[in-house]
């Protein structure tokens, strides 16, 4: 139980919550940077309603927890529980601009239709190389290794390819004991493999110049702006808590750059 938490780098519990253990892996492994709490507003801390019908009700729990550190702006989680068939984690990595590094991005989804499972180090611009090289050349063995394992998720809408290194891994699995199996001896491993290389790069950046700071920065907004504009989450949230909950949460928290 998590809902006295008082800052945002609090400990993080949700009860039956499926991707607890994704969540404590990223935080074990950030411990090492010292980090200190990133400013969230209370009311997005922790949060729940009621959902499903009056003769079958769901409790649902949103509830984040962030971070930030000598490098990177903002770490967070926004983490949502309800039930069985509803289970996020949204985890990202935002670099300080100041140092040339991808953004990472871990999305764990389990829906009633079944589970949508994505990672990669997203680039703030994909068309540099000195951006992309140095990181997709330690990334893609890592992708080759755990993509051979997973089925495929599909194609990418076009307008969003941008925005993913080829790197991506993205997958469909099915409910069921079938799909958590391959969660469990997969897809955690690979969440985990995905951010020791994105911490062991971050541990080798060197402050960069001026110019290619704001450089870095018009990539990042970019990013945020789209997925901002285009977040999946916005339909659920704004069914459990309402528009304008909702579009503040995405705006200053999850996208606040």
């Amino acid at each position: 139980m998590s809902a006295t938490r008082t800052c945002s780098s609090d400990p993080l519990n949700i009860s039956g919550w499926s991707w607890q253990p994704f969540l404590d892996d990223a935080v074990q492994a950030l411990k090492p940077l010292n980090y200190k709490p990133y400013p969230v507003e209370d009311r997005f801390l922790w949060k729940q309603d009621q959902s499903g019908s009056k003769s079958k009700p769901v409790t649902v729990t949103t509830a984040t927890w962030a971070c930030q550190t000598e490098k990177f702006r903002q770490v967070r989680a926004a983490c949502v529980s309800g039930g069985d068939t509803t289970s996020v984690l949204n985890f990202v990595i935002n670099p300080l601009s100041r140092f040339d590094l991808p953004f990472f991005g871990g999305d764990l989804v389990t829906l009633p239709s079944g589970h949508l499972l994505a990672l990669d180090l997203q680039p703030a611009d994909k068309s540099d190389a000195d951006h992309t090289k140095p990181v997709w050349d330690r990334l893609l063995p890592i992708f080759d290794l755990w993509r051979s394992k997973l089925p495929d998720g599909g194609p990418i809408p076009e307008e969003a390819q941008p925005f993913f290194s080829p790197g991506f891994l993205w997958t469909r699995l099915p409910l069921g004991e079938e799909g958590q199996q391959l969660i469990n001896t997969v897809v955690r491993p690979a969440f985990n493999a995905y951010l020791n290389l994105y911490l062991e790069l971050a541990a080798a950046a060197e402050p960069v110049s001026d110019q290619r700071r704001d450089h870095l920065l018009a990539g990042q907004r970019r990013y945020t702006d789209y997925r901002a504009e285009k977040d999946p989450a916005r339909g659920m949230l704004t069914r459990f808590y309402g528009k304008e909950w909702t579009e503040a949460y995405i705006h200053t928290v999850l996208f606040d750059l």
